[in-house]
């Protein structure tokens, strides 16, 4: 049976919009708030048969198109030797540039357990329900690196950017690589599409994004036998830019109007866009800001609808049943 999501990637017109939602698997679920509290977050994401479980979730209660994998963009960094912790988001102690391109090559075989989660996913998923694996792009990996953690700013990966061009350059490529060996791994396992978050790429100036972020993410994803998606939310300047990372479909958030994202972007596929916040009002809401976003989609191909970036935790799940509801409707 075909997958619409892989369908609406390759542009082929669909009697409705693909519908998935990105961090679906996660602590706006009270199944999964449970399953929680007998496991830790690296417990969880490192074990496949609760990272499975986390996976499956959604998709039993929402019937969503894609099942994305519970895992974090982190995750690669510790099968390259990173220590880290998370509180919820990963602490670390910062890195120089120079060390972070002294790191070893990644070992597949310490993040094995994201494979063998996806190939456990696969044989429970409905067949019509399209694997989703992912990786964060190495500008937003550098980011952490550099800062060793999360910040609204992350001064560190700017200045680097801009002080030591040549090394930058060579870090990120080096990044690159590696997210392409793991997310190879994760097609090979099973997964039907991939997608790249960056998600702090939208930091940085045009001639800095097309300079270092886009060769980057464009390299991560380069060859990979499935359709890749490339996210980089807050980034609405470089719309034009990011066509050139060779991604089969770019997801919007909610601040620019998804048909204008859309001209900017060219003959691609299209994923978003709308607010989170919408899912914390009520169904009449829900339905009519759906209605309103599929109206102005019109039905063109290739459109695949999910939220202008991750779901709330506050998030109720009788929404998210309205949400998709209003979708199917």
């Amino acid at each position: 049976m075909s997958q619409s999501l892989v369908d609406a990637l390759r542009l082929s017109p669909l009697p409705r919009p693909p519908v998935w939602i990105m961090r679906q698997a996660g602590r706006y679920l009270p199944e999964y708030r449970e399953l929680r509290e007998r496991h830790s977050f690296k417990e969880a994401v490192s074990t496949p048969e609760v990272a499975a479980e986390i996976t499956l979730q959604p998709i039993r209660r929402f019937g969503l198109d894609g099942a994305v994998i519970f895992a974090d963009i982190m995750t690669p960094l510790e099968g390259m030797g990173v220590e880290m912790t998370f509180d919820p988001g990963p602490t670390l102690r910062p890195y120089t540039l120079r060390e972070v391109l002294e790191l070893p090559d990644l070992d597949t075989d310490r993040v094995g357990f994201v494979a063998e989660t996806i190939r456990r996913v696969g044989t429970e998923v409905p067949s019509e329900t399209a694997v989703i694996g992912f990786a964060g792009a190495p500008v937003t990996l550098l980011a952490y690196l550099l800062e060793g953690g999360g910040s609204k700013d992350f001064f560190a990966m700017r200045v680097a950017l801009r002080a030591d061009t040549t090394a930058a350059a060579a870090a990120l490529e080096k990044l690159a690589r590696e997210m392409r060996v793991y997310l190879g791994m994760q097609v090979e396992a099973g997964a039907h599409v991939v997608q790249l978050f960056d998600t702090w790429a939208g930091l940085v100036d045009l001639a800095t994004f097309e300079s270092l972020a886009v060769p980057a993410a464009r390299a991560s994803l380069a060859g990979l036998d499935a359709p890749t998606i490339y996210f980089a939310p807050g980034s609405g300047h470089t719309l034009e830019l990011q066509a050139k990372v060779g991604a089969n479909g770019y997801g919007v958030d909610w601040r620019t109007p998804i048909m204008e994202a859309w001209a900017r972007l060219g003959e691609v596929a299209v994923q978003g866009n709308l607010d989170p916040a919408v899912l914390l009002t009520d169904p009449a809401t829900i339905a009519s800001e759906v209605k309103a976003l599929l109206n102005q989609v019109a039905g063109r191909p290739g459109h695949i609808m999910n939220l202008g970036h991750g779901i709330d935790r506050h998030t109720p799940p009788e929404n998210v049943t309205a949400f998709v509801e209003a979708i199917r409707a």
